[in-house]
This record gives C-alpha cells, sequence and structure tokens, in this order.
C-alpha cells in the first residue's frame, strides 16, 4: 500500500500592518512640521529682524550674527522722541472692537431668520449678502469719501467703525447661519412653549449653543478691521490715525526702514495673536460646527 508524504506548507510573510502605519504616521508628523516652519520662518526672521539696527537689516545677505538692540522698539514707543504709538493703537481698538460687537449684534437675528426660521429664498439672500464682498474696496473708495466728507465724518474713528460694520456684516450673517442651523429647534419650541419672546430665545437659548461658532465670527471679524488699512489711511488723517496707517508712517525715502517696520509690525500684530490663542479652541470648535451635517 503506498504511502503519500504531506509537504508542509511554509506560510508567506505578510507585510507588518503597525509597522506601516507608524512609519506612515511619522511621515505625516514631519511634513506637518516642515509645513509650520514654512509658515512661521518669515515670522521668526520679523522677530529677528526687528532688534537689528538698520544697518544691519539692510545688508545683503543679512547677517544672523549681528549685534542686538532695541532702539526700533525706542523709537515705535516714542521713546527717542518719536510720535507716540498708543492714540493709533486705541483708535484700531475702538474700532474693532466696536464694529465687531455691532456686527454681532445684527447678525444674530439675520441668521436666525436664515436657518432656524427660513425665510422664503433664503439661498438667494446668502448669495445676495456674499456677492457685496465681490466688489473691489477700491472701486467704492470715492463715493465713501465723498459721504463722509459731506457727512463731516472724515477724520473720525465713528466712520470707520460703520464702514468695517458694513464689511464684516454679510460674512458673518453667512458664517453664522451655519452655526445656528445646528441649533434642535426642539429647544427652541420648548422654549416658545414657556413664554420666551424672541429677544430671550436670542439670548439666553441659541447664543449659549452656539457660542463656539459666534466665537468664531467675533475673532474673524475682529482681524479684518484690525488689518483693513485702504479705508483708514482715505478717511483718517491724525485723530483717528488707526494702527495700520501709523505703521506705514516709518517707510521713508531713504530706505533704512526695515527693523522699524519689523517692530512695528510685531507689536501690532500682538492683540490678534493674543485673541487668536485665547479663542483658539472656541475657533476650532465653531470653524467645524457647521462642517458636518
Amino acid at each position: 500500500m503506498a504511502t503519500t508524504t504531506a509537504t508542509p506548507v511554509r506560510a508567506t510573510a505578510t507585510p507588518a500592518g503597525p509597522r506601516n502605519g507608524r512609519l506612515k504616521g511619522a511621515v505625516l508628523g514631519v511634513t506637518a512640521w516642515l509645513a509650520g516652519l514654512l509658515f512661521v520662518a518669515p515670522i521668526l526672521w520679523m522677530v529677528l529682524t526687528s532688534f537689528h539696527s538698520e544697518a544691519d537689516a539692510a545688508t545683503n545677505p543679512p547677517s544672523l550674527a549681528a549685534s542686538l538692540t532695541l532702539d526700533s522698539y525706542r523709537e515705535f514707543f516714542g521713546v527717542a522722541g518719536g510720535a507716540s504709538p498708543w492714540p493709533a493703537l486705541i483708535n484700531s481698538m475702538t474700532a474693532s472692537v466696536a464694529s465687531t460687537l455691532i456686527t454681532l449684534l445684527l447678525a444674530l437675528p439675520a441668521a436666525y431668520a436664515l436657518s432656524i426660521r427660513p425665510v422664503k429664498r433664503w439661498t438667494d439672500v446668502l448669495f445676495f449678502f456674499l456677492s457685496t464682498k465681490m466688489l473691489p474696496m477700491v472701486a467704492g473708495l470715492l463715493p465713501i469719501y465723498l459721504f463722509a466728507k459731506n457727512s463731516g465724518l472724515l477724520d473720525n474713528i465713528w466712520a470707520l467703525v460703520i464702514l468695517y460694520t458694513a464689511m464684516n456684516l454679510p460674512i458673518a450673517v453667512w458664517m453664522m447661519q451655519s452655526f445656528l442651523s445646528e441649533v434642535p429647534v426642539a429647544i427652541i419650541e420648548a422654549a416658545q412653549i414657556d413664554g420666551a419672546r424672541l429677544p430671550t430665545i436670542l439670548g439666553r437659548v441659541v447664543a449659549p449653543i452656539a457660542l463656539p461658532g459666534i466665537a468664531a465670527t467675533a475673532l474673524i471679524c475682529f482681524i479684518f478691521s484690525w488689518n483693513e488699512l485702504l479705508f483708514a489711511r482715505v478717511l483718517t488723517g491724525v485723530v483717528a490715525e488707526t494702527a495700520p496707517v501709523f505703521l506705514t508712517g516709518f517707510i521713508t525715502s531713504q530706505g533704512l526702514f526695515l527693523a522699524k517696520v519689523c517692530a512695528a509690525s510685531l507689536v501690532i500684530s500682538l492683540p490678534v495673536l493674543a485673541a487668536g490663542f485665547a479663542a483658539q479652541d472656541k475657533l476650532v470648535q465653531g470653524l467645524s460646527l457647521g462642517a458636518v451635517k
């Protein structure tokens, strides 16, 4: 009787899944760090240049080992006899904060009407709001200047407050409409059954639920208002001069202004950086609130 001998079958090696996953994660991590350094490098260079003298900052190629000094900051803050930046910083803070608060007060009920209690053809309304941002700002510069001149609002900080509110309101309504669409309607209906009126619903029901979205909208409106230069340059003079306009005063025909501009840019950017750092958790939650239905 013939016997057969079974030949053992060798198991083929399979690729290590966890090892490939770790390798992929490491590659993505290194790529993210490189991308982050690429974006941060100009800021770091600006910080370093602000501590150099004008002669060292103007060298080509620039020297990393140049001596450090605080002369640019002394000149920015008026210690060396220059103009003080505090009136311009206060004007920028006033215009940015006031216009942001007014924008939120106007955008919240408008977004409520377009999301939770939608009006007819609400998509057309949103498109109209967004289409107002498609007009180049320089196209409306002359009529706005003539209106401010005839109304006695030239070199008036409240003219910028009104203008920044009008500029930020369309994007604020657009953003908050997406955020408020995530608010459960059942909660609002329960508040209405309890006798709550619209101001109470907006202030005590809708606003706390949509707080991350409101914070994200407020931060973006604040940044847009703080960084605006064109209208502030044309509509203001001495009394209502804002921080970006004050920054342009360091650019001179002599060419030796790089270190002073870097120092001024760093100081003027600190309020925006501080606001973004303080509200970064709300910003992330708000920007992702209306992303997933």
